[in-house]
């Protein structure tokens, strides 16, 4: 049997969730619904659970004006074009730095955890991003970055 490579099995996984986050967010805009509204809400018979006064905020950017939805579509359609390469990113130091992913899927993960259809994006946006820390920890370094130092003589 070989070595996990992480880096690799990482970008899988958060191709996975930022297309989930994707999906989940265009889902998010036509069924609003705050996740954690069941925490001190109160339950009415005709409405369902509703947000307590001090939820206020957050009522307002997903169920009024859907504003951490469409964060969430920008940021998982930035990640999918990271991790697959768009012609613009394919080789740049942008892509090539496995670093920078980690806070990206923290922050989608953050995002997506508040609005009801994100959650399961949330929880591999997450195991992307732990996957991602080990890689680093383990000071894998992407094939491009590789290829990179054979052209320039070591050097990056």
């Amino acid at each position: 049997m070989g070595n996990l490579i992480w880096h690799d099995y990482s970008r899988l996984v958060a191709v996975t969730a930022s297309v989930y986050t994707f999906w989940a967010g265009f889902w998010g805009l036509i069924w609003r619904k705050f996740f954690w509204d069941f925490v001190g809400g109160t339950l009415r018979d005709p409405g369902g659970m509703q947000a307590p006064p001090r939820d206020a905020f957050f009522v307002t950017v997903i169920i009024k004006a859907p504003v951490i939805q469409v964060i969430s579509i920008v940021l998982a359609g930035f990640i999918i074009a990271l991790e697959f390469p768009i012609p613009h990113l394919k080789g740049t130091k942008l892509h090539r730095t496995i670093p920078l992913r980690i806070p990206l899927l923290l922050v989608q993960a953050f995002l997506a955890v508040l609005f009801y259809q994100g959650t399961n994006g949330a929880i591999w946006s997450l195991i992307a991003a732990g996957c991602y820390a080990r890689s680093v920890m383990l000071g894998e370094e992407m094939n491009e970055v590789k290829e990179d130092r054979s052209r320039r003589g070591g050097q990056v």
